[in-house]
């Protein structure tokens, strides 16, 4: 018996990747909206109420007013907008932190998707935290590289457009002002006890992200090495279906290695990375913003509500 699916933003960057996701599964109904009701918020409840799960894949307000649609107790919301990752009422889209969230996913009515530059962070910073690598007001330092596709429909027209501007060719740093919309998400589901600095860099090709975490272990009150560090990752994250920590390298292999933004463009899961030595130790994860970090990790949500095999679809 299948399950019935609304997506709500469906036309949206994410909207559309969930529904490729779906395409060739066979246990679940897709609800569809007319176009020319895709703003109608009568016909919006009507299909949030006659689907089993709802896929929210809308800015903040709307999300919030979807979710206030809901009049049926049996109804899943899986949201994949900033506007409940931070509410302890909601389980937090990551299953492969802990086991915790995994349970919560598992049991709840409500998930909210982890923004992509959030996952990649989290993933970094959550383990160092809750191993005791680092302590919780420890000041920690991020950036990142990104593709355009997670700027919005606006911005990649303007990427893929003929008059892209000439700046548009470099990486481009943006949300200068230390106010970027993951931030309250990375501070609260990491662990740390101040706002982490973050520096995102949009760079011109279509998806695929790495985020960065520098660490210099002078400043650690129980000194590790980048050996440690990778074994407590390793075993954080044993058995994990779509993160894997890849080996280490030494010295001389890092040499002669470029780390890639755009390598797991279209491809389901995250890669841990440490590199750097036991002074200075870079801690690195590399994603497809449009997919572990969006529509792919929305779809394992699904499936662990569902009861079924987190990777359905995805691999």
């Amino acid at each position: 018996m299948s399950v019935k699916i609304y997506i709500d933003g469906q036309e949206g960057t994410t909207g559309l990747k969930i529904l490729e996701r779906f395409e060739g599964r066979n246990d679940i109904e897709i609800l569809k909206i007319s176009e020319e009701l895709r703003k109608d918020s009568a016909e919006r409840a009507r299909l949030i109420n006659m689907s089993d799960y709802t896929f929210l894949c809308l800015p903040d307000e709307a999300s919030r007013e979807a979710v206030s649609f809901v009049d049926n107790d049996h109804v899943r919301i899986i949201d994949a907008s900033t506007a409940h990752r931070t509410n302890p009422q909601w389980a937090y889209g990551f299953p492969e932190l802990s086991a915790e969230h995994r349970a919560k996913i598992e049991g709840s009515n409500r998930v909210a998707v982890p923004g992509c530059y959030a996952s990649g962070f989290n993933a970094i910073v959550y383990p160092l935290v809750s191993n005791g690598i680092i302590p919780a007001d420890f000041p920690v330092f991020a950036y990142a590289t990104s593709g355009y596709s997670g700027a919005g429909k606006k911005a990649i027209a303007v990427y893929e457009g003929e008059d892209k501007p000439y700046e548009y060719g470099s990486p481009r740093q943006y949300a200068l002002s230390q106010q970027h919309k993951h931030l309250p998400e990375m501070q609260k589901i990491s662990g740390l006890s101040h706002t982490p600095m973050f520096n995102p860099i949009i760079c011109d090709y279509f998806s695929g992200m790495v985020v960065s975490v520098p660490l210099q272990t002078r400043m650690l009150e129980n000194k590790t090495t980048a050996q440690a560090v990778h074994e407590m990752y390793a075993k954080h994250y044993e058995g994990a279906k779509m993160v894997e920590v890849m080996p280490l390298m030494s010295i001389d292999e890092q040499k002669s290695f470029f780390l890639a933004s755009n390598t797991l463009s279209g491809i389901n899961k995250m890669q841990i990375f440490v590199f750097g030595n036991d002074e200075q130790i870079l801690l690195c994860s590399r994603l497809d913003n449009l997919g572990k970090g969006a529509s792919g990790a929305a779809v394992q949500c699904l499936n662990i509500m569902m009861g079924i095999d987190e990777t359905t679809g995805l691999v």
